[in-house]
């Protein structure tokens, strides 16, 4: 199952067809996913102690993981997911060649500005500036 929870996902197929939602729960078991306003389901919940009332709750209900089509965050398309190696680490990527994997995409956003970084500073001394101004400070002075 190439879907994970916290996905945007386009529906492909089905009465919700075409509706954008974001995971809520996954399945692997029985390849179903659980995605924000699709296949809502009314569910009677009662008053459980004295305070409460009892009300109807709508609930967005499993669909099969195969109707659902994850959209990239790159290029706002409903893509096929496909794998590749970055890193020595496995990951989802999009056609467009952009990370799907949230976790790993900042994790490699974070190497990059740390490689940016590497070249280190030229430390400057601040007893040397200051005492050149203190001393020219004197000699105008006088």
């Amino acid at each position: 199952m190439n879907v994970k929870v916290n996905d945007n996902v386009l529906v492909i197929a089905g009465k919700d067809k075409g509706v954008q939602g974001k995971v809520l729960a996954t399945s692997p078991k029985a390849n179903t996913v659980t995605v924000e306003g699709v296949r809502v389901q009314k569910k009677h919940q009662k008053a459980r102690k004295a305070n409460e009332t009892s009300k109807i709750v709508e609930i967005p209900g499993p669909i099969d993981a195969s109707n659902v089509k994850v959209v990239c965050p790159a290029c706002g398309k409903a893509t096929r997911v496909k794998h590749s190696v970055v890193d020595g680490k496995k990951v989802r990527v999009c056609a467009c060649g952009a990370v799907l994997d949230k976790v790993y995409s900042k994790k490699a956003a974070a190497k990059a500005a740390v490689a940016a970084e590497e070249a280190p500073k030229k430390r400057t001394r601040k007893r040397a500036t200051t005492a050149t101004k203190t001393e020219t400070e004197q000699t105008e002075n006088k």
